[in-house]
This record gives C-alpha cells, sequence and structure tokens, in this order.
C-alpha cells in the first residue's frame, strides 16, 4: 500500500513540475505582459496545486496534511485574484494587449528576428 502512495505521490509531484516547467517557458517565450501573465498563473495554480496534491499524499492522514490542503486553499483563492488584480492594474496604466489582428505581432515577431528589443508595451497616446 505505502508504494501505491508512493507512486501516485510521484505521479503528482512529476505533473507539477511538468505545469511549472511548462509556465517557466511560456513566461520567457509569451509576447506581452498579458500572455506571459497567463503563462504565470497556469504554472502557479496547477502546478503548484497538484505538487501540493502529491506532498498531501506523502504525508498521509496528520495534522502536515491539512496544513498543505488550507494551503493549497488559499493559493487557488490568492492566484486568480492576483492575477486579475494585475491585469487591471496594467490595463489602467495603459498597457494593451497583443491582438491578432492589430499588426503588432508581426512588428515584435519582426523585432525578435532582428535581435531587437520588441515594442510590447505601450501607453496611452505615446509609444515606450
Amino acid at each position: 500500500m505505502a508504494l501505491i502512495t508512493q507512486i501516485i505521490a510521484g505521479l503528482f509531484l512529476f505533473a507539477g513540475a511538468f505545469f511549472l516547467i511548462a509556465g517557466a517557458i511560456g513566461m520567457n517565450r509569451m509576447p506581452d505582459l498579458f500572455t506571459r501573465m497567463h503563462a504565470a498563473s497556469v504554472a502557479d495554480t496547477l502546478g503548484v496545486s497538484l505538487m501540493l496534491i502529491g506532498m498531501v499524499f506523502l504525508a498521509g492522514f496528520s495534522l502536515v496534511s491539512v496544513k498543505l490542503a488550507l494551503l493549497l486553499a488559499f493559493l487557488l483563492f490568492m492566484g486568480p485574484v492576483a492575477s486579475h488584480a494585475l491585469a487591471a492594474a496594467a490595463l489602467q496604466a495603459g498597457v494593451k494587449p497583443v491582438l491578432a489582428g492589430d499588426g503588432k505581432r508581426a512588428e515584435l515577431a519582426t523585432a525578435k528576428k532582428a535581435g531587437g528589443k520588441p515594442k510590447a508595451a505601450t501607453r496611452k497616446g505615446r509609444k515606450t
């Protein structure tokens, strides 16, 4: 029985590590603030949640597992709230998301190929 519990815990930990690595790659590869924030929120919510579930399996039924479950509940509540607050603050500051049809994506791709810094963030009325 202990071996099965450890295998299940290992699978959760491996899946959580996969989502954390995928989120880190996504944060590095995405073109603007909003898509990077999406990658970070996926890594934060799903990756860490799976790792905490794996740790609960390893801890068994104890006070540690209760604390991990409370930490998981806090994380599932605070992650989306923090992402929403960050997106609202960015929109209020005038940062516009890169949309598929506005031509900015092609500009970003051209700037990345040329080795220059892409102009991902623009403020109202002026470019940065």
